[in-house]
């Protein structure tokens, strides 16, 4: 079975909406970094570095320093599909970072959204 494309887009060539859909609601490029960060575990310079080089999401996700154990924790629908759900690894890596978006743009607390409360 072939790859779904997503996989083999660039990280930097989305990055741009993910900030676009946070800014429209009033939310914040650094609030959307410190989501990316959190997730993989990336620093800030090393998130620079991968949008620099137009890493694709697949690599993007499977150099992640440390996925964060907490990301078991996210639960919701994203494109009609609940997350938890997905079975293929990446896809569910990639829903994740999609979901905490919408929960940023739909103004969840932060606390909330890397699920310390």
């Amino acid at each position: 079975m072939a790859k779904h494309r997503i996989f083999t887009t660039s990280f930097a060539s989305v990055y741009p909406h993910y900030v676009a859909k946070a800014e429209k609601k009033g939310r914040t490029r650094n609030e959307v970094d410190e989501i990316i960060l959190w997730l993989t575990g990336y620093s800030q310079e090393e998130l620079a570095v991968r949008l620099e080089d137009q890493m694709d999401f697949e690599t993007f996700f499977a150099d992640a320093p440390r996925l964060n154990p907490a990301r078991g924790l996210i639960r919701g629908v994203v494109c009609g599909v609940r997350v938890e759900d997905i079975e293929e690894p990446t896809m569910r890596e990639i829903r994740y970072l999609d979901k905490l978006i919408d929960e940023l743009a739909r103004g969840k607390t932060m606390e909330k959204i890397l699920r310390k409360a």
